[in-house]
């Protein structure tokens, strides 16, 4: 239990830290640049791994799948995210980035059938209130001006949603190095994509210290090595267990923000943040009843 504990504690500081890093990279990359380093550097220390899983690579694989899972899980979402932190703090990025698990259960029920309990929705209802309290209850600024920010970063935590929704469906018979390598080679084409259409890279810049241990921080270890982490909680821990990381990440987030980017931890930042986490943990929580530990029941 001590290494499970540990991997936890070293990832949520790997992820917390790795919206810094984004702030970094984003004037040397741009948007769509800071999307296809990170992808393109987390496939690439994945190859030793994916070289051992060769043989499982030889079999057929559902490549439409993973193709749009990888679209949504780090294509999209790593741009819209990119996106909102022009705009907003790292550490308010990481609070709705936590409230991944709510639209997954909204996700679920909407587009996959499942069965939300009285309990899912009271949380889900409260981790909106939260996320109100975190925008001072100026809802209109989803919807004027101010989208770029809180809107989009909301957006992001929805494609997360949808993407493991689609994981859980679809690659359930995939291996959890695979799915990470194939998807992020397909964020990697998103991202190139959008640095064509958008602001080329300067890779002078890059060069320079701050972008450059950010680039290896982000990619190699956010993108690549945390990826990994997460799927040795899953199957050495549970999955319940690693979801855990989703009210650690936040907490570190602030701390990276506050020590590295002088970002300023107010009020409405804490009591959101808190507020959130309890709609999280409602919205997640298993039925007693459900001793095959699934998230969200199907309907009959």
């Amino acid at each position: 239990m001590i290494r499970l504990y540990a991997a936890l504690a070293g990832l949520s500081l790997i992820w917390g830290l790795s919206f810094v890093f984004m702030k970094w990279l984003l004037e040397p990359a741009g948007v769509w640049g800071v999307v296809f380093l990170r992808t393109l550097a987390g496939a690439l220390i994945l190859l030793p791994v994916i070289w051992s899983k060769r043989k499982e690579i030889k079999n057929k694989l559902p490549i439409k799948w993973l193709i749009i899972t990888g679209i949504f899980n780090c294509g999209l979402a790593w741009g819209l995210i990119s996106l909102s932190e022009t705009v907003i703090q790292s550490n308010t990025a990481s609070i709705l980035n936590a409230t991944t698990p709510i639209w997954t259960g909204l996700i679920g029920f909407f587009l996959f059938s499942y069965r939300l309990n009285k309990q899912q929705w009271i949380g889900i209802l409260i981790g909106f209130f939260g996320i109100l309290v975190l925008m001072d209850f100026q809802f209109g600024h989803l919807f004027g001006t101010q989208f770029v920010g809180i809107g989009t970063m909301l957006l992001a935590a929805v494609c997360y949603g949808l993407s493991g929704q689609l994981t859980k469906r679809y690659l359930s018979g995939v291996g959890v190095a695979v799915i990470t390598f194939f998807t992020l080679l397909t964020g990697a084409a998103v991202g190139l994509i959008g640095v064509l259409f958008t602001e080329p890279v300067h890779f002078q810049q890059l060069l320079h210290p701050k972008p450059l241990f950010a680039l290896i921080g982000l990619g190699c270890f956010g993108s690549g090595l945390g990826q990994l982490i997460y799927f040795y909680l899953n199957k050495n821990g549970s999955p319940e267990f690693a979801a855990t990381v989703t009210y650690l990440i936040p907490a570190s987030a602030m701390i990276w923000g506050y020590v590295l980017l002088r970002e300023p931890v107010t009020p409405n930042l804490v009591i959101g943040l808190l507020i959130i986490f309890a709609g999280v943990y409602l919205s997640s929580k298993k039925p007693r009843t459900n001793k095959a530990g699934v998230k969200l029941k199907k309907s009959s």
